[in-house]
């Protein structure tokens, strides 16, 4: 496959691993880059800047392809800046912003021969990232996991919206998880995808809990949850009594301080590290309906690709 993202990344397929708070590590991204995609690392839910460094080298030897380096910047104050100062040092290839204000990140990159990309949710926020000098951009549609955008638009219309306001090339997110999610996102205007919750059901996600991947087999696109817009960062998660309760409080009124023993980081862990799905909340996105198995990498990028293909030739007898 050829297009602006697979040439600016160079990478194979234009397929990105999304960042994954406290899942992202070396194995997988190496697995992903290895399959002919751009793998990633978490950055900051690591301990210390120093396990950054190790995660870093750790891809270098298990694989010689392109990675990237994901920074959330708006949950966890000013910690990104000394994990950025190893990314830098280290001579990441590629670093992805989420959340808040990239400016300030892209003031530290200024110069050096880092590509960048941003997470966006809508049109306003794309022309920004493009005017601040983003490389690329990743639109997220409201049916992703994790944090998403606050205006609760879909993938099929912000996407082509937002190719239609930006001149750099657009990576289609939310809800996509197979190749038929990557052709609409292709037809839509998108050079390349980004996929979070199905790269977690996979087997190279080894920080996964296998319950964790059971329930994203298992549930449907039914089974997840809108929470934490009263806090103004709307994300989805699995439906369980975790959220259902963060749910009532919001509802309720709740501040964050009552609100942050249930989706504070340390409950996040119970349920994707300890497989405690009662008792934990998880994030994922509505594509969990689509997800059947927990293969490989190499073999979900051979389903993918292969998909990708047979709607290929279709078209050729549509049109």
């Amino acid at each position: 496959m050829k297009t602006r993202i697979t040439e600016l990344l160079e990478i194979d397929y234009p397929i990105i691993q999304g960042g994954l708070a406290y899942l992202a590590d070396a194995n997988l991204a190496s697995a992903v880059s290895n399959a002919g995609g751009l793998g990633q690392i978490t950055a900051v839910t690591l301990p210390t800047p120093e396990h950054l460094r190790e995660e870093i080298k750790k891809v270098k030897m298990l694989t010689s392809k392109p990675f990237a380096v994901n920074f959330a910047i708006s949950l966890y104050g000013d910690k990104w800046k000394d994990y950025l100062e190893v990314a830098i040092a280290e001579q990441v290839p590629v670093i992805t912003i989420t959340g808040g204000n990239p400016l300030p990140v892209l003031e530290r990159l200024k110069g050096l021969p880092i590509k960048k990309i941003s997470l966006v949710s809508t049109v306003k926020q794309a022309m920004k990232a493009e005017a601040l000098g983003m490389d690329a951009i990743m639109a997220v549609g409201q049916e992703g996991g994790g944090h998403i955008g606050k205006d609760d638009l879909g993938t099929f219309v912000l996407i082509p919206k937002v190719v239609d306001a930006v001149k750099i090339p657009v990576i289609a997110s939310g809800g996509i998880g197979d190749g038929r999610g990557m052709m609409a996102a292709f037809a839509l205007g998108a050079e390349g995808i980004e996929m979070g919750t199905r790269f977690i059901a996979t087997k190279e996600c080894v920080l996964a809990h296998e319950n964790y991947k059971k329930t994203l087999v298992e549930k449907t696109e039914m089974d997840t949850i809108v929470v934490k817009r009263t806090l103004g960062a709307p994300a989805r998660a699995i439906l369980n009594p975790t959220t259902e309760k963060v749910l009532e409080l919001e509802h309720q009124g709740a501040a964050f301080e009552q609100l942050q023993p249930l989706i504070g980081g340390e409950n996040n862990k119970v349920a994707i590290y300890q497989g405690d799905m009662e008792r934990g909340f998880a994030w994922a996105g509505q594509v969990m309906g689509l997800i059947r198995d927990v293969p490989t990498v190499q073999e979900l990028f051979h389903r993918i690709v292969g998909e990708a293909e047979e709607i290929s030739e279709k078209w050729k007898s549509i049109f």
